[in-house]
């Protein structure tokens, strides 16, 4: 085999090792402020020496994980196969261009290009210091694994998901504000598990009025499961003692909601990746109005209402030309009802 200096981008042997630095990546924690980042060491021949990954806030980082599997001297020469760009500042852990160049590796290949403010830059520091860096490598896998938190470091605030269960004629409750249930009991399992897999679940102060829901993740018997969101509460009405979300597992954190984009940045300071929006329609319609919408999940339930309760009230479009367009990424039988996973349409 060709040493790997000389082997191009869309090598076999490079892509493979990115491969499998994927799949080491999503043993990573999917959620917190760290990506999922796995790592494959090569030899000069192609060979496999060490393989690492990230395992949350506080570890040590792919590259610096698959280095400590190597004895002194023996990433000499090697080339670096990682998911994402190298970092370049020091946080809880140091720089892991820096640990490269100190290794003495020959080369860099990545899939997806750093975008944080304060992260970014490895692969500048790494060509400063002679060591050859290839970008792009699988890029849209890549992509595809780090997802949220892509979104989260491009734009400086959490992923949001808005969700909603409706009639098939886009009712989200009947005439006199009853809508427990319209959908079935799988559809709602499948929305706790999204629930227990965000960091935060958010609804306006007329939903907790109304409704006065718990806000947590709970399995088929009522239980709650092992990771619970913490609850986000959006208006300017004052929250009685006896409300159910003070029992949450996590104190609620509560905003007056005037502020759309502030609300978010400062989740985003509070290291929260993922917001689940599971509130009415003032609240969906406000943050779709604001364009702050990532993804769509929209649950159908196979039955007509009618009626004044909408599951979106106005949010800006006055004519068919200011239309959200979106895509729709999956769209899933789930019992007796339909899930429709959609995204804004980006051109």
């Amino acid at each position: 085999m060709t040493n790997n200096a000389a082997v191009g981008l869309d090598s076999p042997v490079l892509a493979s090792a990115l491969r499998r630095a994927l799949e080491l990546a999503a043993r990573g924690p999917a959620t917190g402020v760290n990506p999922r980042v796995g790592c494959v060491i090569l030899s000069a021949n192609g060979d496999t020496l060490a393989e690492g990954w990230h395992r949350g806030a506080g570890s040590q980082h792919a590259e610096v994980d698959a280095l400590s599997h190597l004895a002194p001297g023996l990433s000499r020469g090697s080339t670096v196969v990682v998911t994402l760009e190298p970092c370049n500042h020091v946080g809880r852990t140091g720089p892991c261009a820096v640990a490269l160049i100190d290794a003495g590796v020959d080369r860099v290949v990545y899939s997806v290009t750093d975008p944080g403010v304060h992260s970014c830059g490895g692969a500048s520091r790494l060509r400063m210091a002679g060591i050859k860096v290839e970008g792009g490598l699988l890029a849209t896998d890549g992509e595809a694994l780090l997802g949220d938190w892509l979104v989260a470091a491009r734009l400086g605030r959490p992923f949001i998901t808005l969700k909603w269960a409706s009639s098939l004629d886009g009712r989200a409750a009947a005439a006199d504000g009853s809508s427990r249930w319209i959908t079935g009991a799988a559809a709602r399992l499948d929305v706790h598990r999204r629930r227990a897999a965000s960091d935060t679940i958010l609804v306006g102060t007329g939903t907790v009025l109304a409704d006065d829901p718990a806000l947590t993740a709970r399995d088929l018997a009522g239980d709650l499961l092992a990771r619970q969101p913490i609850p986000v509460v959006v208006g300017r009405r004052a929250l009685p003692a006896s409300a159910a979300v003070h029992a949450h597992p996590h104190p609620p954190l509560l905003f007056d909601g005037l502020d759309l984009p502030g609300l978010v940045a400062d989740l985003h300071k509070r290291a929260v990746r993922t917001v689940f929006i599971e509130g009415g329609p003032t609240v969906a319609s406000a943050f779709v109005a604001a364009g702050l919408v990532d993804e769509y999940l929209v649950y159908l339930a196979p039955t007509l209402l009618g009626g004044p309760q909408l599951a979106l009230g106005d949010f800006g479009v006055t004519t068919i030309g200011e239309q959200r367009r979106l895509s729709i990424h999956s769209l899933n039988r789930i019992g007796d009802d339909v899930l429709i996973v959609a995204r804004p349409l980006t051109t």
